[in-house]
């Protein structure tokens, strides 16, 4: 009777004798010691006059040969050590891109304390806004349109970013919006923070944020409702999952420093100004009303960085929801205090 293949003895239920299987040879890499011993043999097997004769010869060559074993094993140990170890991950820190982020804010103080107006300055980018939108258009429309376009901007783009509406529209659009609708003096103050808060919190997120905990996904504006309220769960901030605690301690402390020098130095200086806090500010004027003043923008500041809003842009949310929140403070302040 023909012997029954052992997958097939269950579902024929059919005897079998078991046979014993050889036993599984496991090949495993030589280790540092098995390898520097090897040397050892072969080195001492092609040269036997590196034995000597006599007792003091032989313990002579028996130190050595040790020394060089432990060498050999110490040497090889390191380099399955580095061989072994993760590789550390470089960070791009978007060098070209950062600088023509902040560079816009050294345009925008020479400008208002010279005086002039949002009216020309207003006209001036949305001309502009209007030619990087049609670039922006065409590049998606006309292949080798696109090609020569990342030639010579691709260095200022991410790699996420060439397949969406380039950053710049929506930083234009962000700094028209806060011009139109903000007092000069406040918009003024968002565009320094979109220009400079942002920057920092970009680059001490990179260099530290993998050392300190991430922002939580929401923060419940009303903590003091009970835990199972429908309403703490939906009036809340919702943070972006990269933000990280460095990038935001640096955005906010960027934007308080912005508001502290504008409104303190910078502003005075401009003769026509008809700005919204001034030193002789019977209501938050002074030292004091500068501190509470600088310290509210920081926050306000840090939080618009930080936020998530659905799918906009952070240079279009960042002005727009710092002027906001400012000049509604300044507002809020004036209506109670009046």
């Amino acid at each position: 009777m023909a012997m029954t293949p052992a997958n097939d003895a269950f579902t024929l239920n059919t005897r079998y004798s078991y046979t014993h299987s050889p036993r599984r040879s496991s090949t495993r890499s030589p280790s540092p010691t098995t390898t520097a011993l090897g040397k050892l043999t072969r080195r001492n097997t092609s040269n036997p006059r590196r034995l000597s004769h006599g007792a003091n010869g032989t313990t002579t060559s028996t130190t050595t040969q040790l020394q060089d074993i432990g060498e050999d094993v110490t040497r090889e140990a390191d380099v399955g050590r580095r061989s072994r170890s993760p590789e550390v991950k470089k960070i791009d820190w978007e060098i070209p891109r950062k600088l023509l982020h902040s560079s816009i804010g050294f345009f925008v103080v020479p400008l208002y304390t010279r005086g002039i107006v949002a009216r020309p300055v207003i006209i001036v980018l949305s001309g502009a806004l209007a030619v990087i939108s049609a670039a922006d258009l065409a590049r998606f429309t006309v292949g080798p349109f696109e090609r020569l376009y990342e030639r010579f901007f691709g260095f200022l783009m991410r790699a996420s970013e060439k397949h969406k509406v380039n950053g710049v529209i929506w930083y234009l659009i962000g700094v028209l919006i806060s011009l139109k609708a903000y007092p000069l003096d406040v918009a003024v103050v968002s565009i320094l923070i979109l220009s400079w808060a942002d920057t920092a919190a970009s680059t001490f997120g990179r260099l530290w944020g993998p050392r300190t905990p991430p922002l939580p996904a929401r923060v419940p504006l009303l903590p003091f409702l009970p835990r199972s309220a429908r309403a703490r769960s939906l009036i809340a901030l919702p943070f972006a999952p990269r933000k990280s605690l460095a990038g935001f301690l640096a955005a906010s402390l960027t934007a308080g420093l912005i508001a502290f020098g504008f409104w303190g130095w910078v502003a005075p200086l401009c003769a026509s100004s008809t700005a919204v806090w001034t030193w002789d500010d019977e209501i938050v004027g002074g030292w004091l009303g500068l501190g509470v003043l600088s310290l509210v923008s920081a926050v306000i500041g840090g939080v618009a960085e930080a936020l998530d809003v659905g799918s906009l842009d952070d240079n279009l949310t960042i002005p727009v929801l710092t002027g906001g929140g400012i000049w509604g403070f300044l507002r809020l302040v004036s209506a109670l205090f009046q």
